[in-house]
């Protein structure tokens, strides 16, 4: 995989990399920290998003590497020899604004760690046995003879420990935590780390929390347990929706749990998270059967109409898909 990726890189000078839409920390750290390394080649890199980077996210690019679709337009390269897709490898989801400066590219990469078919893998940086696309990245910038930089280094740890839910899922193995000893050596300090990208809460956020884990239910066979989030609990609270994506996390702790699940609410969709409590349960599996995807371990879709009736057919098909997998 890396001398496949030192082929790309050995060919192209111009290069955008760009991340999926609503981005997380893993697809921004991954991006920022390649930009930065691909700059010290004295590669003309930059990235491009479809929206600005959030304003909880700056602080992980001080170099200000990442640009907004519309900034990018008002000074765009005369051609593009390589664009870089990082945390997905699907086209849709990086944006439609986006997608169109794929036209203007003479080369596309995906650098992603999601599940995908094995022919679009063999062709491109897919290892879904990465904890996290900051993980591959991280070995990839390692291959270039490229020495991490504290921001660099900030950027990866951060994009692995929030994709690992900090360390904890199974993807997470020996080589991960080698490279989390680089990093650590570049400067990154994990207590700080920890802070920043989780950040010190208001009262409303725990509010927020209480009442949702006290609203928390399971199914019949306790097998399934399920949180449920609207956009008025949100802004009663005065909370921000992205600190909400840990509480499904609570769940899995319960007795007898196999399949923790969050449904947020979001306009007129719902969002559904799902994590997966022991390995013979592949909730990436069922995602799809639901319309999304996602891990074995961790995955997600999003489905239309209202919230009682989403919680009730969702749970019924999860407990079959489980009873099924005991046949």
């Amino acid at each position: 995989m890396n001398k496949l990726f030192q082929e790309h890189i050995k060919n192209a000078e111009t290069i955008v990399i760009t991340t999926h839409v609503f981005p997380d920390a893993d697809g921004i750290g991954s991006q920022i920290a390649l930009c930065m390394a691909l700059q010290q080649l004295g590669k003309k890199a930059i990235c491009v998003n479809e929206k600005k980077l959030f304003e909880r996210y700056k602080y992980l690019d001080p170099q200000n590497v990442i640009i907004s679709y519309e900034e990018y337009m008002e000074k765009p390269f005369e051609e593009i020899d390589l664009f870089i897709v990082t945390d997905t490898n699907s086209l849709p989801r990086i944006g439609k604004n986006t997608q169109e400066l794929v036209l203007n590219s003479k080369d596309l990469l995906f650098i992603d760690h999601h599940p995908c078919p094995r022919e679009l893998a063999a062709i491109h940086c897919i290892d879904t046995t990465m904890a996290a696309t900051g993980e591959l990245v991280g070995n990839l910038i390692t291959g270039l003879g490229v020495e991490f930089t504290k921001d660099m280094s900030l950027a990866l740890y951060t994009a692995i420990l929030i994709d690992t839910s900090s360390f904890r899922y199974p993807t997470v193995s020996g080589d991960t935590h080698r490279l989390i000893a680089k990093l650590m050596d570049a400067g990154v300090k994990p207590p700080e780390a920890f802070n920043q990208i989780n950040g010190t809460k208001k009262i409303g956020y725990m509010r927020l929390i209480g009442e949702v884990l006290s609203s928390a239910q399971t199914n019949e066979s306790e097998e399934v347990a399920w949180i449920c989030l609207n956009e008025e609990m949100i802004e009663k609270h005065q909370s921000d929706p992205e600190d909400t994506h840990g509480f499904i996390n609570h769940l899995l702790i319960l007795d007898n749990i196999k399949v923790a699940c969050m449904f947020r609410q979001n306009g007129t969709s719902i969002k559904l998270s799902m994590r997966s409590a022991c390995t013979s349960v592949d909730v990436g599996i069922m995602a799809q059967a639901l319309g999304g995807g996602g891990h074995n371990h961790s995955a997600a879709t999003v489905l239309e109409g209202k919230m009682d009736e989403v919680v009730k057919s969702s749970i019924a098909k999860i407990q079959r898909m489980i009873d099924k997998s005991k046949d």
